[in-house]
């Protein structure tokens, strides 16, 4: 009997136990209405659910409704956004994943253009859209570049504000039925523009050396962290390098990984870039298969935790063999689910541990299954 590959065999983190270890990255949709999910929502992460995967991800969430990303990001600042949180959860758990949600706040990003109307700070013809400007905090009136507007640096006050509101977030994602939370640390977003000394120029204790510049990562951590059961885990996504002089290193990544480990973090989420340009900019070098997965590797190693890769891993060869190598404990799938909603159970077969259709949702698998029993497919060079 061939041995099970290792990308379909569960893992236990806490008391969660998924049914692989292909995640569905968080990737914003820009189609909330005042922070609320829709049907888009729904359908849109359901199919990842349908398709195998492990674990589903809900897009970033804004705690602050002045912490989107854009006028069309989702949020959990209020508990009217729970319903639409929970029809999603729901779904994902009766259909065998594991409903989870990235948590964080824009920061200098916020109140952006979506992506297809520019991607950058809001204009006139936005303002025109209804998309109107609000104020972007930070750790120092740093903006993200030229040409963008300058954020206010925030106060102790309001840096506390923003912990509780974390912790608020949190306890209403276990009331939609979430099971994992992962803390949004990466991207050039407000926790790692507080991380990246480039952003971060604040003389007082949440800026300085490098114990200082992680304070509110870690503060949050805490305060997720205590909301959250014992059982459930908690994921914190990071842009292990910013791949600029004078920037976050992945040897800084190394000490904020295992002080958050010492907190209660389970599992690090290694991406990168981000600091001073797009969200998901390479960092360092050209942008190709799996150009982050070196990052989890490192981290994992050197924290002795587990990590999450992602970052153009688009085949299942190529993901059984980053977990075979040890160079992380769970392969996260972005675009490339937008290409194939199916991905997990197409890689199933790939790997041949599902060559009937067994793992597939009954109510196409029996289709498939019979339709292999009893057709081949067209063959456009068979003779006629």
């Amino acid at each position: 009997m061939t041995e099970t590959p290792l990308l379909f065999r569960p893992l236990e983190l806490r008391g969660v136990k998924t049914r692989n270890r292909v995640v569905i990255s968080p990737m914003c949709q820009y189609s909330a209405h005042d922070g609320h999910l829709d049907d888009w929502h729904a359908v849109h992460l359901g199919r990842f659910a349908i398709g195998g995967a492990g674990i589903v991800f809900t897009e970033a969430t804004a705690v602050q409704k002045g912490g989107r990303i854009t006028h069309g990001c989702t949020g959990l600042w209020t508990d009217s956004q729970i319903p639409g949180h929970a029809r999603v959860t729901q779904f994902a758990l009766r259909n065998g994943a594991i409903p989870a949600i990235q948590l964080g706040h824009a920061g200098r990003k916020s109140g952006m253009q979506r992506p297809w109307f520019g991607n950058g700070p809001l204009n006139q013809a936005d303002f025109d859209r209804g998309d109107m400007p609000w104020p972007p905090v930070g750790p120092s009136a740093i903006p993200v570049a030229d040409g963008w507007p300058v954020p206010n640096e925030l106060g102790k006050p309001e840096i506390r504000q923003l912990v509780e509101d974390f912790a608020a977030a949190t306890r209403r994602a276990l009331q939609a039925g979430y099971r994992i939370v992962e803390i949004h640390g990466a991207h050039g977003y407000l926790l790692h523009s507080f991380l990246s000394p480039l952003s971060n120029q604040r003389p007082d204790a949440y800026g300085g050396g490098l114990s200082g510049r992680m304070r509110l990562a870690c503060e949050i951590a805490e305060a997720v962290r205590a909301e959250l059961p014992d059982d459930f885990p908690l994921f914190f996504r990071t842009s292990a390098v910013d791949g600029l002089p004078d920037d976050w290193t992945l040897d800084d990544t190394v000490v904020l990984a295992k002080r958050l480990k010492a907190i209660g973090v389970d599992v690090i989420d290694c991406s990168s870039g981000g600091i001073a340009g797009a969200a998901t900019a390479a960092a360092g070098g050209k942008r190709q298969p799996g150009f982050q997965v070196p990052y989890a590797e490192h981290v994992r190693k050197e924290a002795v935790i587990p990590t999450m890769a992602v970052g153009l891993i688009t085949h299942p060869v190529q993901a059984e063999a980053i977990l075979e190598r040890g160079q992380a404990d769970l392969i996260a799938i972005g675009r490339e689910a937008l290409v194939n909603p199916m991905w997990a159970l197409h890689a199933a077969r790939d790997l041949g541990c599902d060559t009937a259709f067994a793992s597939w949702p009954e109510q196409s698998g029996w289709w498939l299954a019979a339709r292999q029993k009893t057709c081949s497919l067209y063959d456009p060079n068979r003779d006629s």
